[in-house]
């Protein structure tokens, strides 16, 4: 074909000659130009027909996860966490309490940065994630236990800077309660160093206390030693929101560190206090030279409840002169970090406490134990007869962090919901 200006030749198909740019105006390039149109047409109606048909899709979707999710139970189903960053679904874990020994032992291991991510991640999905829990621990009775606990200065066994007092009367009893709540704190814990609960006008006393607390709208733990099923049945009649009894370490670790009171002794405690219909505090202490495997099996204790404490304090030992452990070397902060983190991996709603040896830590390890689920402190400078930072500092650290006490008890906190006085936590 020639071009119809320049009488170039340029190819049959050519819609413009190459040399003087002019346009051929053949019929036979005119009918496919409108075939184009009328496809460009057909492709815009089909676009929309399919976009129509996606929004229809998405919509039948939706409306039967909707449906699906108002027959689920109230407890199982996701949502949203207020004051956590941004106002996602949490997702839910399911709760277990057939961990092994080597699936702890992976999470546990676990790089650091993975294990920290997956915590607080389980942590989301439960519980505030800028919120703590305040609490106030008091020494009711100090002093003159018999147990032979190797970490503990209120043992009569060791010489130790302890002195022994008799149980503290209501108006103490009552002012310290009433500063504690001033404070911030929405627990308030009660301990005294007992082997056992002595009936008489000393318990009587007890029950007292716990009515003075509760009197206050504060939660009312105690941790008093063992307990016959009478005196828990009387604790949870007085109003008594929790009963700490740690367990300490593992079953096989044990031994070392307690002779005058079995592990089953304690699992006996604390069945009496389930079946009372008082929740659990219950944890453990770490540092008191045991390896990794030691708290493995911890853990694995502890998250083999059924239910699991709704309160899980880890502590950190605190080496106090005159006790077996008092030349034990330090942990390795990390390592409370580790435990704390697969605490709230195992036990999802608990509230997994960063009890004593707080002192020892920087604030940085502080915050990386909040960062791995840890939802609660206790305030105060003083923890039972050990020392803890004092309420300014604990103040001045979360307003750091951005963090702050919460105003309401853990029952209110919860998305779903130690008997040793030197190292306990309630």
């Amino acid at each position: 074909m020639k071009c119809r200006k320049c009488g170039t030749d340029i190819a049959d198909k050519a819609l413009i000659c190459y040399r003087c740019g002019t346009a051929t105006t053949d019929a036979k390039f005119k009918a496919p130009a409108a075939t184009g149109r009328r496809g460009v047409r057909l492709a815009v109606i089909a676009a929309i027909v399919l976009a129509l048909l996606v929004l229809l899709a998405f919509f039948l979707l939706h409306s039967r996860v909707m449906a699906t999710d108002a027959t689920r139970p109230e407890e199982s189903r996701p949502r949203a966490i207020p004051g956590a960053g941004a106002e996602s679904p949490g997702l839910r874990v399911k709760t277990r309490h057939d961990w092994s020994v080597g699936e702890i032992e992976s999470i546990y291991t676990a790089s650091l940065p993975d294990l920290v991510f997956r915590a607080q991640t389980v942590h989301r999905a439960h519980h505030r994630a800028d919120e703590v829990q305040g609490c106030m621990l008091l020494s009711i009775k100090t002093g003159g236990c018999p147990e032979d606990c190797a970490y503990c200065p209120q043992s009569a066994r060791y010489k130790t800077s302890v002195t022994r007092t008799d149980l503290v009367g209501l108006d103490e009893l009552t002012e310290a309660a009433t500063r504690a709540r001033a404070q911030g704190a929405t627990r308030f814990c009660m301990g005294a160093a007992w082997r056992d609960v002595p009936d008489g006008p000393d318990f009587d006393r007890v029950l007292d206390m716990v009515r003075v607390v509760r009197g206050l709208d504060m939660e009312a733990c105690c941790t008093l030693g063992m307990l016959n099923q009478k005196q828990a049945d009387a604790l949870a009649a007085a109003g008594l929101t929790a009963y700490n009894h740690n367990l300490d370490t593992s079953p096989e670790f044990y031994g070392h560190i307690i002779t005058t009171r079995t592990y089953d002794d304690r699992l006996e405690t604390l069945a009496r206090v389930r079946r009372a219909g008082v929740t659990v505090c219950c944890g453990g202490i770490i540092g008191m030279g045991e390896d990794r495997p030691v708290r493995y099996r911890l853990l694995g204790q502890l998250s083999s409840l059924d239910p699991h404490p709704e309160s899980v304090p880890i502590n950190l030992l605190v080496r106090v002169a005159g006790t077996p452990l008092a030349d034990v070397p330090p942990a390795d902060p990390l390592e409370l970090v580790r435990t704390i983190a697969t605490a709230r991996i195992l036990m999802p709603i608990s509230f997994v406490r960063l009890s004593a040896g707080r002192l020892s830590l920087t604030d940085e390890a502080q915050a990386l134990c909040f960062l791995a689920g840890a939802n609660s402190v206790f305030l105060g400078d003083r923890l039972l007869t050990t020392p803890n930072p004092g309420t300014a500092h604990d103040e001045r650290l979360l307003d750091r962090l951005g963090m702050r006490l919460s105003v309401s008890p853990a029952a209110d906190l919860t998305f779903g919901s130690s008997d040793n006085p030197a190292n306990a936590g309630g």
